[in-house]
């Protein structure tokens, strides 16, 4: 057997999944298909899902539909890309798919975009489980949290140490496994604590509908000038970032007992997402129109004018939360998984090395902490991410693979839709930052 060449050994590690035991990579696992379901179904539903129904408010209720939908469709394109070029080069990790095409410095920047784009999620998660539990100051007008309306103002009930003991006691166990099957069972409450959130928010819509409260939405956007019609791609990267799970695929892939049904996997997490997408962005935009908010959770801290508003409201909040803590580990692994891709790329699996593994988890939990206790607008995070490496992780390096097509499997209808994926991408995100960016300064001269 011959030695292979040194940039062939930096690209593909062994084992490629280097958080996997050995008997997990490349298949031949003992995981289940109904949790792989919840698992990847989990890793794409997150913060973003509360942010659709203000795309809503900014496309109007027909295009905003079809924006979330056509996501979908993209989203399983470009899944569907990785794993079939995964296939043909051996690889089961996504930064091993990205080195068979393009080498290490294709490998080292695509994990740049996923450790990015994670550490920036996992900032907004943590930051939003804060403003439930113990409210938010943000802006000039507090909003009281769950913890902070049940037991009162107490130092107990601060916003730095109810996220230090969420830290401590939620996630520390939950981040501390090292396959994702282990988190199956979270997966599935965290899919039905979505599921919680829709069925609440429909009702309250319907029963508002029942009694004539609820105003006709609006079905086109408003363009009452320039600025209005190119501050519609703002909206692009909190679509974007509604379904990045692309590193997560293979790690779930992995585990599975029966790797070729990770095809069919894809297909039913991506329908049953996009259906609590659509719900939610339609259910919400009714209820609230006009007045929808950035995180229509906000707009669950006053009185809907139906009996039980109160109770509802924490019931809402409260499922929502409970949500993103379990969304967080799913996250998080691939954070940690790629962040070690890069500092020890020919060190032994993680999985193998306690030390690296307890340390690299500790330093990126201080690190999330810290930013969700500094940040000064998740927002801006979120459009940052989205605009940059959620669309380079999502569309644009699963086009490129197809594109270059080392190994010559690309059909004319892959590279269609490749070329579609980095045009859409490119002018989005261009179009989206420069238009946030333009905002800025617009309030910035107004201020």
């Amino acid at each position: 057997m011959g030695m292979m060449p040194s940039s062939e050994r930096k690209c593909r590690r062994s084992p490629r999944s280097p958080l996997l035991p050995h008997g997990h990579s490349g298949g031949g696992g003992d995981a289940s298909y109904c949790g792989a379901v919840f698992n990847l179904s989990t890793t794409i539903i997150g913060a973003g899902i509360m942010a659709l129904p203000a795309t809503l408010k900014q496309l109007g209720l027909v295009p905003g539909l079809i924006m979330i939908v056509l996501g979908a469709v993209l989203t399983n394109s470009s899944i569907e890309t990785i794993l079939k070029f995964s296939r043909a080069s051996r690889s089961n990790t996504y930064s091993g798919l990205v080195a068979d095409s393009f080498g290490v410095r294709g490998r080292y920047l695509l994990q740049v975009c996923i450790v990015v784009n994670n550490l920036g999620l996992l900032v907004v998660y943590m930051i939003i489980i804060g403003d439930v539990l113990s409210g938010s100051g943000s802006s000039k007008v507090h909003h009281s949290g769950l913890i902070e309306e049940w037991l009162g103002q107490h130092w107990w009930t601060s916003r730095a140490f109810l996220m230090l003991c969420t830290t401590l006691f939620v996630f520390t166990p939950l981040i501390s496994f090292r396959q994702v099957d282990s988190l199956r069972y979270t997966s599935a409450v965290s899919v039905g604590l979505a599921i919680v959130f829709v069925a609440i928010t429909a009702g309250i819509a319907i029963a508002k509908l029942a009694n004539g409260s609820v105003a006709m939405p609006r079905l086109m956007p408003k363009l009452d000038g320039v600025s209005a019609f190119w501050r519609l791609f703002t909206t692009i990267p909190v679509l974007v970032t509604a379904y990045i799970c692309h590193p997560n695929v293979h790690p779930i892939e992995n585990e599975l007992a029966e790797p070729a049904r990770m095809r069919s996997i894809v297909h039913i997490s991506l329908v049953l997402c996009t259906s609590v997408y659509v719900a939610t962005s339609l259910f919400g935009f009714l209820l609230f129109g006009d007045e929808t908010m950035d995180d229509v959770l906000a707009n669950f801290d006053g009185d809907l004018r139906i009996p039980y508003s109160l109770a509802l409201n924490d019931l809402v909040r409260a499922s929502y939360g409970v949500h993103l803590m379990l969304v967080f580990p799913i996250v998080f692994f691939s954070l940690r998984l790629n962040l070690d891709g890069l500092l020890f790329p020919y060190s032994k699996p993680i999985a193998f090395d306690n030390r690296r593994f307890y340390s690299l988890t500790a330093s990126l939990m201080g690190l999330i902490f810290l930013g969700a206790n500094f940040m000064p607008s998740i927002w801006d995070v979120f459009e940052f991410t989205g605009a940059t490496a959620a669309v380079s992780v999502g569309f644009i390096f699963p086009a490129a693979v197809a594109l270059k097509d080392p190994h010559g499997i690309a059909t004319n209808k892959d590279k269609l839709v490749s070329w579609v994926m980095i045009l859409l991408a490119l002018i989005s995100s261009t179009v989206a930052m420069s238009s946030e960016i333009s905002s800025m300064f617009s309030l910035n001269n107004g201020s």
